[in-house]
Protein backbone atom coordinates (compact mmCIF):
# COMPACT_ATOMS: atom_id res chain seq x y z
CA UNK A 1 0.00 0.00 0.00
CA UNK A 2 2.58 2.46 0.61
CA UNK A 3 4.67 1.82 -2.21
CA UNK A 4 1.36 2.12 -4.42
CA UNK A 5 0.16 5.70 -2.48
CA UNK A 6 3.90 6.84 -3.36
CA UNK A 7 3.47 5.85 -7.02
CA UNK A 8 -0.17 7.73 -6.91
CA UNK A 9 1.56 10.76 -5.50
CA UNK A 10 4.64 10.75 -7.85
CA UNK A 11 1.89 10.57 -10.85
CA UNK A 12 0.14 13.37 -9.66
CA UNK A 13 3.26 15.52 -8.93
CA UNK A 14 4.62 14.66 -13.08
CA UNK A 15 1.01 15.32 -14.24
CA UNK A 16 1.42 19.10 -12.60
CA UNK A 17 4.47 19.43 -13.99
CA UNK A 18 3.17 17.72 -17.50
CA UNK A 19 0.56 19.63 -18.13
CA UNK A 20 2.83 23.30 -17.10
CA UNK A 21 0.05 24.39 -14.33
CA UNK A 22 0.28 27.72 -13.24
CA UNK A 23 0.20 28.57 -9.42
CA UNK A 24 -2.04 31.69 -10.44
CA UNK A 25 -4.73 29.38 -10.58
CA UNK A 26 -5.00 28.91 -6.88
CA UNK A 27 -6.31 30.92 -4.25
CA UNK A 28 -9.12 33.00 -6.14
CA UNK A 29 -7.01 33.23 -9.13
CA UNK A 30 -6.07 37.23 -8.68
CA UNK A 31 -2.47 37.86 -10.16
CA UNK A 32 -1.43 40.22 -7.20
CA UNK A 33 -2.05 36.55 -4.69
CA UNK A 34 -3.53 36.55 -1.19
CA UNK A 35 -1.11 38.97 0.73
CA UNK A 36 -0.77 41.32 -2.10
CA UNK A 37 0.10 44.50 -0.39
CA UNK A 38 1.72 42.82 2.74
CA UNK A 39 0.00 42.91 5.81
CA UNK A 40 1.14 42.22 9.87
CA UNK A 41 3.12 39.16 10.81
CA UNK A 42 1.33 36.22 11.75
CA UNK A 43 0.97 36.16 15.79
CA UNK A 44 2.80 33.15 17.23
CA UNK A 45 2.50 30.99 20.04
CA UNK A 46 -0.89 30.73 20.69
CA UNK A 47 -1.74 34.24 20.58
CA UNK A 48 -2.92 35.06 17.23
CA UNK A 49 -2.70 33.37 13.79
CA UNK A 50 -0.66 31.02 14.41
CA UNK A 51 -1.95 29.40 17.24
CA UNK A 52 -5.25 27.54 18.53
CA UNK A 53 -7.96 29.87 19.34
CA UNK A 54 -11.33 29.34 21.41
CA UNK A 55 -14.08 27.37 19.35
CA UNK A 56 -17.59 29.25 19.30
CA UNK A 57 -18.69 26.36 21.74
CA UNK A 58 -17.37 23.74 23.81
CA UNK A 59 -17.80 20.22 23.41
CA UNK A 60 -18.07 16.60 22.96
CA UNK A 61 -20.56 14.42 22.10
CA UNK A 62 -22.82 17.47 20.24
CA UNK A 63 -25.89 16.75 18.13
CA UNK A 64 -24.98 18.84 15.02
CA UNK A 65 -22.38 21.25 14.70
CA UNK A 66 -22.82 24.31 16.28
CA UNK A 67 -23.27 27.68 14.79
CA UNK A 68 -25.01 25.72 11.75
CA UNK A 69 -28.19 26.55 10.81
CA UNK A 70 -30.88 24.19 8.83
CA UNK A 71 -30.00 25.92 5.51
CA UNK A 72 -26.28 24.75 5.48
CA UNK A 73 -26.64 21.58 7.71
CA UNK A 74 -29.21 19.92 5.10
CA UNK A 75 -26.19 20.49 2.54
CA UNK A 76 -23.56 18.36 4.55
CA UNK A 77 -23.83 14.83 3.07
CA UNK A 78 -24.87 12.03 5.04
CA UNK A 79 -21.66 10.31 4.43
CA UNK A 80 -19.59 13.10 6.09
CA UNK A 81 -18.30 12.28 9.67
CA UNK A 82 -15.24 15.13 9.20
CA UNK A 83 -16.68 19.15 8.95
CA UNK A 84 -13.88 21.98 8.82
CA UNK A 85 -16.06 24.50 10.45
CA UNK A 86 -15.14 28.27 9.19
CA UNK A 87 -16.50 31.13 11.56
CA UNK A 88 -15.97 33.98 9.77
CA UNK A 89 -16.54 37.23 11.95
CA UNK A 90 -18.72 38.99 9.90
CA UNK A 91 -20.00 39.41 6.53
CA UNK A 92 -17.47 42.02 5.58
CA UNK A 93 -14.63 40.86 7.84
CA UNK A 94 -11.13 38.59 7.15
CA UNK A 95 -11.10 37.20 10.77
CA UNK A 96 -12.45 34.31 11.09
CA UNK A 97 -11.92 31.14 13.39
CA UNK A 98 -11.58 27.44 11.94
CA UNK A 99 -12.33 24.29 14.02
CA UNK A 100 -12.14 20.84 13.29
CA UNK A 101 -15.61 18.22 14.11
CA UNK A 102 -15.14 14.19 13.87
CA UNK A 103 -18.37 12.67 14.19
CA UNK A 104 -18.52 9.26 16.69
CA UNK A 105 -20.95 6.91 17.89
CA UNK A 106 -22.46 9.72 20.34
CA UNK A 107 -22.17 13.17 18.05
CA UNK A 108 -19.83 15.68 16.82
CA UNK A 109 -16.58 16.38 18.73
CA UNK A 110 -14.10 19.24 18.63
CA UNK A 111 -11.22 17.93 17.51
CA UNK A 112 -9.21 21.08 17.37
CA UNK A 113 -9.25 25.07 17.02
CA UNK A 114 -7.37 28.03 14.88
CA UNK A 115 -7.20 31.41 14.78
CA UNK A 116 -8.48 32.22 11.26
CA UNK A 117 -8.25 34.33 8.04
CA UNK A 118 -10.79 34.29 4.67
CA UNK A 119 -11.20 36.89 1.95
CA UNK A 120 -9.73 40.42 2.96
CA UNK A 121 -13.63 41.90 2.03
CA UNK A 122 -15.82 38.96 4.08
CA UNK A 123 -17.81 36.18 2.97
CA UNK A 124 -20.68 36.11 -0.13
CA UNK A 125 -23.00 33.23 -1.11
CA UNK A 126 -22.51 34.33 -4.92
CA UNK A 127 -18.41 34.15 -5.28
CA UNK A 128 -17.80 35.90 -8.88
CA UNK A 129 -13.60 36.34 -10.03
CA UNK A 130 -11.42 39.01 -8.32
CA UNK A 131 -14.22 39.87 -6.07
CA UNK A 132 -11.94 38.92 -2.49
CA UNK A 133 -14.46 37.55 -0.90
CA UNK A 134 -14.86 34.00 0.36
CA UNK A 135 -17.87 31.92 -0.50
CA UNK A 136 -20.44 30.92 1.87
CA UNK A 137 -21.28 27.15 1.37
CA UNK A 138 -20.91 23.19 2.03
CA UNK A 139 -17.95 22.05 0.12
CA UNK A 140 -16.04 18.48 0.15
CA UNK A 141 -12.78 18.41 0.66
CA UNK A 142 -10.61 15.76 -1.60
CA UNK A 143 -6.64 16.57 -2.24
CA UNK A 144 -4.17 18.27 -0.85
CA UNK A 145 -0.54 19.43 -1.54
CA UNK A 146 2.21 21.71 -1.26
CA UNK A 147 6.15 22.95 -1.20
CA UNK A 148 6.61 21.05 1.45
CA UNK A 149 6.59 16.83 1.80
CA UNK A 150 3.61 15.34 3.08
CA UNK A 151 3.47 15.30 6.50
CA UNK A 152 1.14 12.14 6.78
CA UNK A 153 -1.71 13.26 4.93
CA UNK A 154 -4.63 10.89 4.18
CA UNK A 155 -5.67 12.89 1.03
CA UNK A 156 -4.13 12.08 -1.79
CA UNK A 157 -0.97 14.80 -2.08
CA UNK A 158 0.65 16.82 -4.83
CA UNK A 159 4.53 17.65 -3.52
CA UNK A 160 5.49 20.43 -5.53
CA UNK A 161 7.51 23.11 -5.75
CA UNK A 162 4.92 24.64 -8.48
CA UNK A 163 3.10 25.89 -5.31
CA UNK A 164 5.89 28.62 -4.27
CA UNK A 165 4.33 31.68 -4.63
CA UNK A 166 5.82 33.97 -7.45
CA UNK A 167 8.42 36.25 -6.38
CA UNK A 168 6.15 39.81 -7.39
CA UNK A 169 4.01 39.15 -4.57
CA UNK A 170 4.76 40.19 -0.91
CA UNK A 171 7.12 38.38 1.03
CA UNK A 172 4.73 37.66 3.67
CA UNK A 173 2.90 35.35 1.48
CA UNK A 174 6.51 33.08 0.85
CA UNK A 175 5.11 30.12 2.68
CA UNK A 176 0.95 30.29 2.34
CA UNK A 177 1.15 27.47 0.21
CA UNK A 178 4.00 25.04 1.99
CA UNK A 179 0.55 22.95 2.97
CA UNK A 180 -2.59 23.61 1.39
CA UNK A 181 -5.85 21.65 0.84
CA UNK A 182 -8.14 22.39 -2.15
CA UNK A 183 -11.97 23.19 -1.16
CA UNK A 184 -13.73 22.05 -4.00
CA UNK A 185 -15.63 24.74 -5.06
CA UNK A 186 -15.58 25.27 -8.72
CA UNK A 187 -12.90 22.64 -9.43
CA UNK A 188 -12.27 19.12 -10.53
CA UNK A 189 -12.02 16.87 -7.85
CA UNK A 190 -9.76 13.96 -7.60
CA UNK A 191 -6.85 16.33 -9.01
CA UNK A 192 -4.22 18.46 -7.98
CA UNK A 193 -5.05 21.60 -6.15
CA UNK A 194 -3.25 22.62 -9.08
CA UNK A 195 -5.03 22.07 -11.67
CA UNK A 196 -6.71 25.63 -13.32
CA UNK A 197 -10.20 23.52 -14.54
CA UNK A 198 -13.18 25.63 -13.62
CA UNK A 199 -15.93 23.47 -14.67
CA UNK A 200 -18.69 26.33 -13.48
CA UNK A 201 -16.66 28.92 -15.80
CA UNK A 202 -14.15 31.19 -14.88
CA UNK A 203 -16.65 33.73 -13.65
CA UNK A 204 -17.45 32.35 -10.64
CA UNK A 205 -13.96 32.17 -9.17
CA UNK A 206 -12.24 29.40 -8.25
CA UNK A 207 -8.83 27.97 -6.23
CA UNK A 208 -10.20 28.73 -2.89
CA UNK A 209 -7.57 26.74 -0.61
CA UNK A 210 -7.38 26.39 2.97
CA UNK A 211 -3.97 27.07 3.51
CA UNK A 212 -0.90 28.29 5.85
CA UNK A 213 -1.42 32.36 7.33
CA UNK A 214 0.30 35.15 6.71
CA UNK A 215 -1.51 37.31 9.24
CA UNK A 216 -4.37 39.17 6.92
CA UNK A 217 -7.05 38.43 4.40
CA UNK A 218 -6.47 36.61 1.47
CA UNK A 219 -8.09 36.81 -1.84
CA UNK A 220 -11.12 34.07 -1.06
CA UNK A 221 -9.23 31.28 0.30
CA UNK A 222 -9.54 30.27 4.18
CA UNK A 223 -5.81 30.60 6.40
CA UNK A 224 -4.28 29.10 9.17
CA UNK A 225 -1.35 28.48 11.16
CA UNK A 226 1.34 25.82 9.93
CA UNK A 227 0.70 24.09 13.16
CA UNK A 228 -3.04 23.88 12.51
CA UNK A 229 -2.72 23.05 8.74
CA UNK A 230 -0.32 19.93 9.69
CA UNK A 231 -3.04 18.99 12.14
CA UNK A 232 -5.98 19.22 9.65
CA UNK A 233 -3.71 17.88 6.80
CA UNK A 234 -3.26 14.51 9.67
CA UNK A 235 -6.72 14.19 10.34
CA UNK A 236 -8.99 14.58 7.25
CA UNK A 237 -9.79 11.22 6.03
CA UNK A 238 -11.58 10.18 2.42
CA UNK A 239 -13.27 7.15 4.58
CA UNK A 240 -15.04 9.98 6.56
CA UNK A 241 -15.94 12.15 3.81
CA UNK A 242 -14.36 15.31 4.77
CA UNK A 243 -16.36 18.50 3.83
CA UNK A 244 -15.61 22.30 5.01
CA UNK A 245 -18.96 24.80 6.14
CA UNK A 246 -17.96 28.19 5.64
CA UNK A 247 -19.63 31.37 5.89
CA UNK A 248 -20.07 34.07 8.22
CA UNK A 249 -22.09 33.91 11.36
CA UNK A 250 -24.98 35.31 9.61
CA UNK A 251 -24.93 33.23 6.89
CA UNK A 252 -23.78 29.85 9.05
CA UNK A 253 -26.96 30.14 11.16
CA UNK A 254 -29.21 30.65 8.40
Amino acid sequence: MGFMRRAGSAMRTAAVAAAGLVLLAGCGGGASGDGAGGGAAAKKDGKGADGPARGPAPTTHLKAVPGVGAGLRSRIPAASRQVVAVYGKGVNSADATVVLYDKGAKGWDRKGSWAAHNGRRGWTADHREGDKRSPVGVFTLTDAGGVLADPGAKLPYTHSAAFTPPSYWAKSTRHDFDYVVAINYNRAKGTSPLDPARPDGQAKGGGIWLHMDHGSGTSGCVSISRSGMAAVLRALDPARHPVVVMGDKAHLSA
